[in-house]
């Protein structure tokens, strides 16, 4: 095993965050380091150099269907959880014009599926540059499940692909399945 990069030791009395689907958090607390595992879904990791506030969110699918009109924002789509990071973010005294930004996850991890995956990091890059959000890193797509820790208020972060053979494997999200569609789950 390799050694954690520099500054990403074990923190004084740290606070574990685990970021799961639908969820947005921000921080300020140099304790927190937040983490989740993604598959075809994706986080995004936003930091405020300057404020030292940081967030993640992980959504599951991109957008609503264009059949769906004038229905409350589900948590799932990242459409929603990338308007609540931000409106968080700013709550803590962030500024959208220092945020920068890193992407994570959009794996298409069975082939016979859709690439839900593709399409979720799409979403991801077009919202940002439609925000005026720099991009400084991206980790996307591929075929491998993805373990991200994010330290939000230094911006820190640490990605590591997930063996096949030791991903998880699909979730129920409590919906008929004939809503979902066929598609990868984490």
């Amino acid at each position: 095993m390799s050694p954690p990069p520099p500054g990403f030791g074990t923190l004084p009395e740290a606070i574990r965050v685990t970021i799961v689907q639908g969820e947005a958090k921000a921080s300020t607390d140099p304790r927190v380091e937040m983490s989740t595992i993604l598959g075809s879904c994706v986080a995004t990791c936003l930091f405020d150099p300057l404020a030292r506030v940081g967030g993640m969110n992980h959504f599951l699918l991109a957008e609503p269907p264009a059949h769906v009109h004038n229905q409350a924002f589900d948590s799932d789509y990242g459409l929603y959880l990338m308007e609540l990071l931000i409106n968080e973010m700013l709550g803590m005294g962030a500024h959208k014009s220092r945020m920068r930004a890193r992407l994570y996850g959009g794996a298409n991890l069975n082939p016979d599926l859709s690439p839900i995956g593709t399409a979720n990091a799409a979403f991801a890059r077009q919202f940002l540059e439609r925000e005026n959000i720099p991009k400084v890193f991206e980790d996307l797509e591929g075929t491998l499940a993805r373990r991200i820790q994010f330290r939000p208020a230094s911006g820190q972060v640490r990605a590591r692909l997930v063996p096949a053979e030791t991903a998880p494997t699909q979730k129920p999200l409590g919906r008929p399945q004939s809503a979902l569609g066929t598609v990868e789950l984490f």
